[in-house]
């Protein structure tokens, strides 16, 4: 179930944050790299079962930087925040989503049994206030999916492409402040490759296309085709 809050001004946060384009409130446009993210950005249903076990037996969700709506719970009454009008528009029918920032959130306190806010963080202008703002609005736990920093380098594109590893470890806050091939498609799902130039986009695809073909990439990481799991950067930071 979605919550619907039409009520609330569709440009409730435009004087209070600097935008872009579409209304995106970070610092990537997704008016351009928002075009493929239901083709790509498909949910893992283990990353949604953590999620869905972090928010406990809460009934109402807040989604903040809510996007297209992945990992977003069927049983649970969903209200989306969500900037981004392309990113808006992705979603389904029956799910909209309103139009505000996580700094400031169009709802009085102690709205919500719980929130969460996937891959967003790193796009929040202010941390703090968005966090203060979110605590504000919601009774219960507040569960957070993003990557480490510190961590972000280890994954086997950064052979290949560290300028954006490098961008997202920049980009993305570190945990204690919060208490195959790609083709181009697939890289414009990732925002942190809007900030590269092309040289650096064709460097990585001749390079990775190279060290498939010759086997190299198959005897540096092959072995990841088989694992279960891969521990990686992603984190789920809940705070209760």
């Amino acid at each position: 179930m979605w919550s619907d809050y039409r009520d609330v001004s569709p440009t409730y946060a435009e004087h209070m944050i600097t935008r872009v384009t579409d209304g995106s409130a970070g610092d990537a446009d997704y008016g351009e790299i928002g075009k493929v993210y239901t083709g790509f950005r498909n949910p893992d249903p283990r990353i949604a079962q953590a999620i869905t076990t972090a928010l406990g037996n809460a009934e109402t969700v807040l989604n903040v930087g809510a996007g297209a709506g992945a990992y977003e719970p069927t049983d649970r009454t969903i209200t989306a925040v969500e900037p981004s009008a392309s990113m808006r528009a992705l979603r389904p029918g029956d799910r909209p989503a309103i139009d505000a920032t996580a700094e400031h959130l169009p709802f009085p306190d102690d709205t919500f049994d719980a929130a969460m806010a996937t891959f967003t963080v790193h796009q929040w202008q202010d941390l703090p206030a968005g966090l203060t703002e979110v605590r504000r609005v919601t009774l219960g736990p507040v569960a957070i999916l993003t990557c480490d920093p510190d961590l972000v380098r280890t994954f086997w594109l950064y052979d290949y492409a560290p300028e954006v590893l490098d961008v997202e470890a920049h980009r993305y806050p570190t945990i204690s402040s919060l208490g195959g091939t790609a083709p181009p498609a697939a890289r414009q799902a990732c925002s942190a490759w809007s900030f590269v130039d092309q040289a650096t986009h064709n460097r990585f695809a001749e390079h990775l296309a190279r060290d498939l073909e010759d086997g190299t990439w198959e005897r540096a990481h092959g072995r990841l085709r088989d694992q279960p799991t891969y521990n990686g950067s992603l984190v789920l930071v809940v705070a209760q």
